[in-house]
């Protein structure tokens, strides 16, 4: 298997079709420059000692030297040998709540960025459990399949925001039974992680909970808000525009509805944490998932990469002493040899 650890580096070589425009308009440049002053037949004769054919050859050598350089820095590596490797771990589904409630500032920078850094936060701890992402609203949808690539979940976490569903609401108990169906067929002790200011929660988040215990998935609960709730910001853009309001014009408070995940959690054998301006509560909920029994599973991967750049490197420092000693005017010794003339 053949990966670039650099791979970046290689938009340097969109360059050298740039270089090689230029100095093909540098040919006609010059071109046009000595036919000013006669026959290019004539002045070819004035100046014996100018040779084309070297200066186009030392270009070549120059570019393909720039072109290994370019691989070389960019480090291709082979993998070696492919290893079975056993793993210990979890299934673990995050089921994140982005209602619009979920804009309030009373956890700074807000509930919902909150809780994104702290589910990063979270991946970074993770070794060898599966992790999958929900989002739901008034619908429950999942963004990311249960997986053990950190680099995508991460990748599909910075992607999250209020709007991703259309479907206002707090559909707590579609959240769970999506989450639930998401888990694959398997022995491995499974947990839900439900973060959410749980308020205005739609269909029997209870019974879904009591389902999941019954079938040994643990339920745990992430409270985003403070008692005293918040108002929910509105935005036009960047910008905020005011907050939202109810059809009588007032504000509209939102308030966390602790009572409901806390049953939720109690029910669905989990615990139930608050989150505040200081702690997002997944480190209390991370502990409590590192003491499930964690099941051993097959996987195979790419365990060793070997690095090639030096062979690149050293084929364009090659290339480039070559194009260092051949000058640009022919040579009294070797023009007999004819080596650049047609």
């Amino acid at each position: 298997m053949l990966r670039f650890e650099n791979p970046n580096i290689l938009f340097g070589l969109l360059l050298i079709p740039l270089f090689i425009v230029l100095f093909i308009l540098f040919l006609q440049w010059k071109k046009k420059s000595i036919r000013k002053f006669g026959e290019l037949s004539v002045i070819s004769q004035l100046m014996p000692w100018v040779s084309k054919g070297r200066l186009i050859v030392k270009f070549i050598l120059f570019m393909s030297a720039l072109f290994f350089l370019i691989i070389g820095i960019a480090n291709p590596q082979i993998g070696s040998k492919l290893v079975k490797a056993q793993r210990k771990g979890i299934d673990l589904m995050i089921a994140l709540d982005v209602s619009s409630s979920m804009l309030a500032q009373d956890i700074q920078p807000n509930r919902i960025e909150k809780a994104k850094q702290a589910i990063s936060r979270l991946i970074d701890k993770l070794s060898s459990d599966r992790l999958g992402i929900i989002v739901f609203a008034g619908k429950a949808y999942v963004q990311l399949p249960i997986t053990t690539d950190y680099s995508a979940a991460k990748l599909f976490l910075s992607t999250i925001e209020t709007d991703i569903v259309s479907v206002q609401g707090t559909a707590i108990s579609d959240a769970i039974s999506l989450a639930m169906s998401s888990f694959d067929e398997n022995d491995h002790d499974k947990a839900i992680i439900l973060i959410t200011d749980g308020e205005n929660h739609e269909g029997d988040a209870l019974q879904e909970a009591q389902f999941a215990a019954e079938n040994g998935i643990h339920v745990y609960t992430i409270g985003m808000g403070l008692p005293e709730g918040a108002p929910i910001p509105m935005y036009r853009g960047d910008a905020q525009t005011g907050y939202k309001k109810d059809k009588q014009g007032n504000t509209i408070i939102t308030q966390l509805d602790e009572v409901m995940l806390r049953k939720i959690a109690s029910i669905g054998n989990g615990i139930y944490v608050r989150a505040n301006n200081t702690r997002a509560g997944l480190k209390k909920v991370f502990e409590a998932i590192n003491k499930l029994e964690k099941k051993e599973f097959d996987s195979i991967m790419f365990s060793d990469y070997e690095d090639r750049f030096q062979y690149f490197i050293a084929l364009a420092i090659l290339l480039l002493l070559i194009e260092f000693f051949i000058a640009e005017r022919k040579s009294k010794v070797l023009s007999s040899f004819k080596l650049f003339e047609k």
